[in-house]
């Protein structure tokens, strides 16, 4: 099968499920095209533009199937492609615009972004999501959108939305299943460990995090932290602040260049916590608890979709104080805890594996081509 994959602005996840698909349906013969993850607001709006009259041979070729990531505005692209429109097209959303967090001075754009993942959803024959809870705010999001539009909203979209779409999660490559083998075995007078190894932005709430572990210093617990993950230009301030008053607990930190590296400290981590006010799958926790982490997690986003319920605690979103209470009783608790934290099995994971959610997307994929 000839598929054309459009991905538009290529972040790090959106790049590892595209190179993982093309790997695992290595069989099928791909066509790639994908833009860089910068100039967020251009990127969105411009990709047709771009790829119609930059790329356009490629465009015209002869496929049997269009998959396009969610920021790729493929509505606008099958008006200024034609031939694209007789394609069957699968849109894969890693995330959606109707929950993703905004500063204020952009919420004129806001509705723009909504609009082209619902024109989107509309134009593809199937949506795929990453969880239940992106397919779920999708679907809300729209209703409430269109239940705000003036006049002339045709009746039974959101219907329509929902009959074609289904949850097909990012996969993990099968190798963390390997490694977890690898994890060594702490000792019990070896302090609890803590990781936090999202990217430090303000959505992931890291103030939270630190809050929770400047109650376990201040109540006397031993604890050792590793804080790594994708780090930018600017970060919240709360991370230079933490690194001064949590300096005798920190074993890493910032960005660890070497991928075996970072694998290693994930290995040696009792537990990975999220505070995270966004998130829509959760790779980086998913990474950590199928290599033998403790998944510690606020009780709600995509996190109800795969953390044990022993692991999720009291979410209170608007309510800062409240959660890092919440959060600082899991982290007492597992301190008290540490043969049974330790001697536990990793929570069964497995069904994020390529090897098992391969001819999951070979089947979805295939079926899509077959339906005009």
């Amino acid at each position: 099968m000839r598929v054309l994959l459009l991905s538009a602005y290529e972040a790090a996840s959106h790049k590892r499920w595209r190179t993982g698909l093309v790997q695992q349906l290595g069989d099928w013969d791909w066509t790639v095209l994908s833009l860089p993850p910068r100039f967020f607001s251009w990127r969105i709006r411009g990709n047709p533009m771009t790829w119609a009259f930059l790329e356009r041979e490629t465009l015209e070729q002869d496929y049997d199937l269009l998959v396009a990531t969610s920021m790729t505005d493929v509505a606008t692209l099958r008006g200024l492609v034609p031939k694209l429109s007789q394609l069957p097209t699968v849109v894969y959303f890693h995330e959606n615009q109707f929950v993703y967090p905004v500063r204020e001075e952009v919420n004129r754009e806001v509705l723009h972004f909504c609009m082209h993942n619902l024109y989107n959803g509309l134009a593809a024959d199937r949506l795929l999501f990453n969880s239940h809870y992106n397919r779920s705010s999708f679907l809300e999001g729209a209703r409430d959108l269109l239940r705000r539009l003036p006049d002339h909203v045709p009746k039974g979209l959101v219907e329509l939305l929902s009959s074609k779409s289904e949850v097909v999660p990012v996969p993990l490559e099968d190798f963390f299943w390997d490694k977890v083998q690898q994890r060594p075995v702490l000792k019990e007078e070896h302090p609890l460990t803590l990781l936090w190894n999202h990217r430090w932005e303000y959505d992931k709430a890291p103030e939270r995090f630190f809050q929770a572990l400047q109650k376990l210093h201040n109540a006397g617990v031993a604890f050792q932290v590793h804080v790594v993950g994708q780090q930018f230009r600017k970060q919240p301030p709360c991370f230079a602040e933490a690194r001064k008053s949590l300096s005798e607990h920190i074993v890493s930190w910032g960005f660890l260049p070497e991928v075996e590296d970072y694998y290693k400290v994930l290995m040696s981590s009792d537990v990975a916590v999220s505070a995270a006010l966004h998130e829509f799958q959760g790779l980086a926790l998913l990474e950590a608890a199928v290599l033998g982490c403790i998944p510690l997690a606020p009780n709600r986003l995509a996190y109800q979709d795969w953390v044990p319920q022993d692991y999720l605690y009291p979410s209170f979103p608007e309510q800062a104080d409240a959660e890092v209470d919440a959060l600082f009783q899991q982290l007492l608790k597992l301190s008290q805890q540490l043969p049974e934290v330790r001697g536990r099995q990793p929570a069964p994971l497995g069904s994020f594996a390529w090897s098992q959610m391969r001819e999951v997307y070979r089947s979805v994929l295939e079926d899509v081509a077959k339906e005009r």
